[in-house]
């Protein structure tokens, strides 16, 4: 089970919406099935709607979450394969103003985050129990492998409450 001194405290409003108790993987299957049921479901005007001036539409949000996984993928990757070099974090507003979310499918969308939750699984599945032990510095921040695994559910799960809270009322 990850511990608090694996990860900044930062990461801890994502990483206490998982269940610690059950696997990474577990986690990740988990945290995917509830988006896609979520999701999958909402009517088309819903797709680019916002909840409020400048905030993200839901498609940009979805759009946020694949990148995001992307991201942390290759961090998990990195740190595992004990690379020590520190990696920058990344602007996610910046990054989203440049997504074309708004003009993509919405079922493309959602297929893309779940072919890339397989393979996260997949890489998470290779990994040695040394593996998600390592640790590495992202944004700053020091954090482990095994901690990144949880972080990935966790940051799903944020956005898609605020989706339930703030998009679908």
């Amino acid at each position: 089970m990850v511990t608090e001194n694996e990860y900044d405290a930062y990461f801890r409003q994502y990483i206490k919406l998982v269940n610690l108790e059950e696997s990474i993987i577990k986690n990740l299957e988990n945290s995917q099935t509830y988006f896609y049921d979520l999701l999958n479901g909402l009517s088309e005007e819903k797709y680019n709607y916002r909840y409020s001036q400048g905030k993200w539409t839901i498609q940009e949000v979805v759009q946020h979450i694949i990148d995001t996984e992307r991201i942390f993928a290759y961090r998990t990757l990195s740190f595992a394969r004990k690379d020590n070099t520190p990696l920058p974090g990344f602007d996610q507003d910046f990054f989203t103003k440049h997504s074309n979310a708004n003009s993509r499918n919405f079922k493309d969308l959602l297929e893309e985050m779940t072919l890339l939750r397989k393979g996260t699984i997949l890489l998470f599945k290779s990994l040695s129990e040394e593996d998600l032990l390592e640790s590495g510095v992202m944004s700053s921040m020091k954090i482990s492998v095994r901690a990144l695994g949880y972080l990935f559910s966790g940051h799903q799960m944020h956005h898609l409450n605020v989706i339930k809270e703030k998009y679908l009322q």
